[in-house]
């Protein structure tokens, strides 16, 4: 059986992909991130989630590594994870007034198998507006830290901000499982998406 690593610690990605039914094991990635303004987000994302999954496949060349990255997008400026609270309040500020196009990439790699394939999808946040009150809250969790764009959307103190999401649940989260399920499957390991109903009930 195909060794399967997924190279993140985040919790959201590994519900997921559990919840795929795939057998892995996690290993993160010591891969340094960076972002680019002057090219396509999802050109960036893509290139980020291949690094990630190289890191970890050069160590275990006989496995299948999944790599995953996302970038939140706003007036033309990429926007990682918050390096402390008051950069988190100011992406916040960002956000909150401006349509947010969330970029996630993913890529499988294989060493043994000269495997190397990535894809991307970007889905839009909307928000109602900026409340300082709330977002002064909100950050006070330190949750946004780890979040690129300094924000979970599954968050009880982000939801009741939210307008309107486009797109799939899944890509804002950080693991569009219809995309890992097409790359796992070109390798050999057969897998089906979550749907919208089960991406809803994982991630609240």
């Amino acid at each position: 059986m195909t060794r399967i690593i997924l190279a993140s610690q985040s919790p959201r990605r590994k519900q997921l992909l559990e919840a795929m039914g795939v057998e892995f094991e996690t290993i993160p990635s010591n891969f340094d991130e960076y972002l680019d303004d002057g090219r396509d987000p999802e050109l960036v994302a893509k290139e980020l989630a291949l690094g990630k999954a190289l890191d970890v496949a050069e160590r275990y060349p006989e496995a299948l590594v999944i790599g995953s990255d996302t970038i939140v997008t706003v007036d033309g400026h990429q926007l990682g994870k918050p390096e402390s609270r008051a950069d988190a309040l100011g992406m916040l500020r960002d956000v909150m007034q401006a349509p947010n196009y969330v970029t996630t990439g993913i890529a499988v790699v294989g060493i043994k198998n000269n495997i190397r394939i990535t894809k991307a999808a970007t889905a839009t946040v909307l928000f109602n507006g900026y409340d300082e009150e709330q977002i002064q809250a909100y950050v006070a969790t330190d949750d946004p830290l780890d979040k690129a764009g300094g924000y979970a959307v599954q968050h009880p103190l982000i939801q009741p901000m939210l307008r309107q999401i486009e797109g799939r649940k899944d890509i804002i989260v950080g693991f569009p499982t219809d995309i890992v399920a097409s790359l796992l499957t070109q390798c050999g390991v057969m897998t089906e998406p979550l749907t919208e109903a089960t991406i809803t009930s994982i991630i609240h």
